[in-house]
């Protein structure tokens, strides 16, 4: 029996990793875009010229039969081929002009990159921009988006990062939340103060650990995870929380306050594949970007 990737089409074999890597039919439809009936037939073809079966059917899903399971990795390889083509193609365009997909967090997006985008359009206006707004690690080997901007180094092969500098952090109370309870008066007393921490995420416990504070997540009787509602509460007054130091500066429902102890900083890189890092449009969109950054990491811009 052969088993040669080569002899099959590729959308047969992203149909299948699809299906593989979500288990099921409906699953892989939406990531592929494409509906089930096609994704079915897509794997009734392979498995006919392959002259096996790669799944059994199951009521839930659908599971790898052993010869599904050998072709897993030679199927990703050709994936990470195709995928390194396109990059490849995309990064020899000479033109300045198309599009540039930025892929940033929540909060960079929303506090900080509109501005820099304003300046982007303003510096060239043949640059359209798509900004996507998202606290998960985009995947730039497969180009769901062009440049990344980051609070911490990506260490994937093939990426090209580049440091922006640190951004300050402070912790910050509602004045309302002032007039209700007043000011922490001292180390001892700030633990008897409502903070505001996040749902899943253990950034905030880990920071009051390294600073001696052993506290868990049913300290914090505020909760939430995304990080723009999670200022939101702070300013309504819900408890003290911590944000850049440039954000809640700006703020003039809140005050910032010393907890007594230091908090760490948010380190800013840029991040792109090396192959359209060389493209002309990135490459520039990428030094208007580090420009802006470096702007707000200096504190020379105001918000």
């Amino acid at each position: 029996m052969d088993f040669s990737l080569q002899k099959l089409d590729w959308s047969l074999v992203q149909g299948f990793l699809a299906v593989a890597e979500t288990g099921s039919l409906s699953a892989a439809a939406r990531r592929m875009n494409a509906s089930q009936p096609t994704l079915g037939r897509q794997i009734k073809t392979m498995e006919a010229q392959l002259g096996a079966e790669l799944f059994h059917r199951a009521p839930r899903g659908l599971t790898l039969t052993e010869t599904g399971a050998a072709l897993i990795v030679p199927a990703r390889q050709m994936r990470d081929a195709v995928h390194q083509i396109t990059l490849t193609a995309a990064g020899q365009t000479a033109r300045l002009d198309g599009t540039v997909r930025i892929t940033a967090s929540a909060a960079m997006s929303f506090f900080h990159l509109p501005d820099i985008i304003v300046d982007i359009r303003k510096a060239e206006p043949q640059i359209a921009i798509e900004l996507v707004p998202s606290d998960d690690s985009r995947n730039l080997l497969y180009r769901e988006a062009d440049i990344a901007v980051r609070m911490y180094r990506p260490t994937q092969l093939d990426l090209i990062t580049q440091h922006i500098g640190d951004i300050t952090l402070g912790a910050f109370v509602a004045k309302s939340y002032v007039d209700r309870r007043g000011f922490p008066q001292n180390q001892e007393d700030v633990l008897q103060h409502d903070f505001v921490g996040y749902d899943t995420n253990s950034d905030i416990e880990d920071g009051f650990a390294q600073a001696g504070f052993s506290v868990g997540r049913d300290f914090f009787k505020v909760r939430c995870d995304g990080y723009i509602t999670y200022w939101e509460l702070v300013r309504a007054g819900c408890g003290i929380g911590f944000a850049q130091a440039n954000v809640g500066h700006a703020d003039p429902l809140v005050n910032e306050i010393d907890l007594g102890f230091p908090l760490p900083a948010l380190p800013i890189w840029l991040t792109a594949h090396e192959a359209m890092r060389q493209t002309p449009r990135v490459r520039r969109v990428w030094d208007l970007l580090a420009e802006g950054l470096v702007a707000i990491v200096s504190g020379k811009t105001s918000m």
